[in-house]
């Protein structure tokens, strides 16, 4: 990256150089071959300022020297505005009340450096306003649409000498009502999160077991679509933090896995433990995903182009997935394996293989459990 003062340098280096040049030059010619060409001719009483060419010298060498501490002092100068750029590179939404660093000098950086404060500020309330409207709004819309899925139900229950056009009517508007309850749950959480307002649960989980409990939920999320699902490597790993968070994780990353991939196609769950760190990798077998869809789809409401009318969504699972690796300290990605091959790589922190004290464990009942009925 060129900065100014690299560039400043750069123009203080050619200057120096051709001004060392120069005087090089000129001392050789003073003092070598200007005197060798008079003795070559028996001029020995012509050259007779020697003193007033050596100051000439002198005061020219003084000018690298003099560019050199111009140098210095500009860096000097600039290092104030470095400092600042180092403090803003850091503000993100999460920290945009912290202060920004100010030289106490009461010029122009401390100036900017006061107007990216105020800018902070500015932008700080203007989240906050967005953050209580959304949820506001979210916790407004949970009522009337609990109400209207408990009319639909009704009626779709009551209905049964309703034509059958009355009721698959009935069940399309149900399935919209339900589709926008989950839109509104997502957002209300995800408005929650960014506040700091959601706390996870700290205790020691076998997140080998999770993943077992989410191969067996993978297995019926895949039926209606023809995918099949296989477990492969999945060592014992203990993570510290919220049990039903993690479920959670898993059951977005499994049923993305399964609708997102082509029929007859495959789903593979993996994980292991390296270096202190739990890997979980989940690949699926569909359209694969553009790189430049890679950087984008943690975004809220982003969807590919192979999902949009022709899977059911609202884009906002792998938003939550990504908030809950994040708040137990770990990286999630999705690469692309060439050949319609996506893989969720997910990195969380984890204790050694073998700690397993501490653990509370609770039943819980997996998709295919709760269709094999109680």
């Amino acid at each position: 990256m060129t900065t100014i003062s690299r560039r400043m340098g750069k123009g203080y280096a050619l200057i120096s150089a051709a001004c060392i040049a120069l005087v090089s030059w000129l001392a050789y010619h003073e003092f070598v071959e200007e005197p060798r060409e008079f003795a070559a001719k028996g001029y020995t009483d012509i050259h007779k300022d020697t003193e007033a060419e050596l100051s000439t010298v002198l005061f020219l060498a003084v000018v690298p020297v003099l560019l050199g501490l111009g140098w210095w002092w500009m860096c000097r100068a600039l290092s104030p505005l470095k400092t600042l750029l180092a403090a803003v590179e850091k503000v993100d939404v999460h920290n945009l009340l912290q202060p920004l660093p100010i030289s106490m000098r009461d010029d122009e950086v401390d100036k900017l450096s006061a107007a990216f404060g105020a800018m902070a500020l500015r932008l700080d309330a203007s989240f906050r306003r967005i953050h209580e409207f959304t949820l506001h709004a979210s916790h407004e819309l949970k009522t009337p649409l609990t109400v209207m899925r408990a009319h639909l139900e009704t009626a779709l229950r009551e209905g049964r000498s309703l034509p059958p056009e009355q009721t698959a009517w009935i069940d399309g508007q149900l399935d919209e009502v339900k589709r926008l309850s989950q839109i509104v749950d997502s957002l209300t959480l995800l408005t929650k999160a960014d506040a700091g307002l959601v706390q996870l649960e700290r205790q020691p989980v076998q997140f080998a077991e999770l993943v077992e409990e989410a191969f067996e939920d993978a297995q019926v999320l895949a039926r209606p679509h023809g995918v099949q699902v296989t477990l492969g490597e999945h060592t014992g790993n203990v993570i510290i933090g919220d049990r039903h968070r993690l479920r959670q994780l898993l059951l977005i990353l499994t049923d993305n896995a399964a609708k997102y991939n082509r029929p007859g196609g495959t789903v593979e769950i993996s994980l292991r433990h390296t270096g202190g760190v739990a890997e979980l990798k989940i690949t699926n077998t569909g359209e694969g995903i553009s790189r430049e869809m890679i950087d984008s789809v943690f975004d809220r409401f982003v969807r590919g182009k192979n999902a949009q009318g022709k899977v059911e969504g609202c884009g906002l699972g792998l938003t939550i997935a990504q908030w809950i690796v994040q708040a137990h300290g770990g990286s999630i990605r999705l690469l692309d394996g060439g050949a319609g091959r996506t893989t969720a790589l997910v990195r969380m922190p984890a204790g050694p293989a073998d700690m397993r004290s501490g653990i509370r464990r609770r039943p819980v009942r997996t998709l295919a459990e709760s269709e094999a009925g109680p």
